[in-house]
């Protein structure tokens, strides 16, 4: 009766270790994923800055004719 009592109470113990590791997995792919937001709004701002430079630099270009 003993064996069969460890199995249950490592196989419960098993699925608790999977749960927290399962938690942990959410937590930083969450983390991630604002990360990965955030690095697209600055790469967004950054495209939207270099557009702005090419225009001006264009415009000028176009005065020095």
């Amino acid at each position: 009766m003993f064996w069969p009592m460890l199995a249950i109470v490592l196989g419960f113990l098993g699925i608790a270790v999977l749960g927290v590791l399962a938690v942990k997995v959410f937590l930083e792919v969450q983390r991630l994923g604002r990360q990965v937001a955030h690095t697209t709004q600055r790469i967004t701002r950054a495209a939207e800055e270099l557009e702005d430079a090419a225009a001006d630099l264009a415009r000028t270009g176009e005065t020095l004719r």
